[in-house]
């Protein structure tokens, strides 16, 4: 699989897997992806509610368009019983917390493969997206990035990346491991997901825009979000404007015809263009050729 092949996700809204009430409106928010959240905003209680409600609330989310993920947890006592619930028709991706080794991604894997044939499900069909959340998977990021083909995205854990360092989270301190993720990601195939930083208030749109923008700048695809407000945000900061898009194709057209001509570096609006100039812009175009066709079958608010 190569970055091309990567869904886009500009936006992903978590719904906590347990809440009936937020599942029935998330197919509206217009996020290209919804996660059905079993770890963090779902206590330990309502684990197996949450579970039980996760083959019609995967169906019911996708009913919009979005892509439908399920966040599981890291620990032995409850993955498995994550994974038994989450394996279901209406399920396009498994997001792996805490990830510390390319081991840990196998097991997952192999549990992943005997629910798909046990269940009669095409074989690979459940993607991966995996979490790197402590010191420990900082140092191992190229291994886990690479661990299995059904890989398709990768992102910091900010706020328990932050408390398994004892740092304050902020753009400042998370700028490092955010940066070594999205390298490694990249290097890998795979889509970068994430903030440069952190948004402790989600309600302060103008510092949502100003990180996601940032993000995008640093080269990430999308992020993830704990509030509907914030989707239309992330889908307009991860997405080429229509400025960029006429630049882009500009540079594409002239260069192309420059390279017909024998010719190897431009001059286009006054910028010298070359190679790395040129793959950039027809990545543009290939992002915004992307995101139509996304926005095609999507339904917005």
């Amino acid at each position: 699989m190569t970055a091309t092949d990567n869904p886009v996700w500009r936006s992903l809204l978590y719904v906590p897997g347990n809440n009936q009430k937020f599942i029935d409106k998330a197919h509206l928010r217009g996020a290209d992806a919804v996660i059905i959240d079993f770890e963090d905003s779902v206590p330990a209680t309502q684990r197996d509610v949450a579970r039980s409600m996760v083959a019609e609330s995967a169906l019911a989310v996708r009913s919009g368009g979005a892509d439908v993920l399920v966040r599981i947890n890291s620990t032995f006592d409850d993955w498995p019983a994550d994974l038994d619930a989450a394996v279901v028709p209406g399920v396009d991706a498994i997001l792996l917390t805490k990830v510390e080794s390319a081991q840990a991604v196998h097991e997952r894997v192999e549990k992943i493969e005997a629910l798909e044939a046990e269940r009669g499900l095409e074989s690979g069909a459940i993607r991966l997206v995996v979490l790197a959340e402590t010191p420990a998977a900082i140092f191992r990021l190229d291994e886990i990035a690479r661990a299995h083909d059904r890989m398709v995205a990768m992102g910091l854990g900010g706020e328990d990346f932050a408390a398994s360092v004892g740092s304050e989270p902020g753009p400042d301190t998370l700028a490092l491991p955010k940066q070594l993720v999205l390298y490694a990601a990249r290097a890998a195939g795979l889509s970068p997901i994430g903030l440069m930083g952190t948004v402790a208030d989600y309600k302060d749109l103008d510092a949502v825009r100003d990180v996601a923008v940032t993000a995008r700048r640093f080269g990430f695809d999308g992020a993830a979000c704990i509030h509907p407000s914030n989707v239309p945000i992330l889908n307009e900061a991860f997405a080429p404007s229509e400025i960029e898009v006429n630049e882009a194709r500009r540079i594409v057209e002239a260069y192309d015809e420059a390279l017909d001509r024998g010719i190897g570096a431009i001059t286009v609006d006054g910028w010298m263009i070359d190679v790395p100039v040129a793959q950039r812009a027809r990545r543009t175009l290939e992002r915004a050729q992307a995101i139509a066709a996304r926005e095609a079958r999507m339904l917005r608010p």
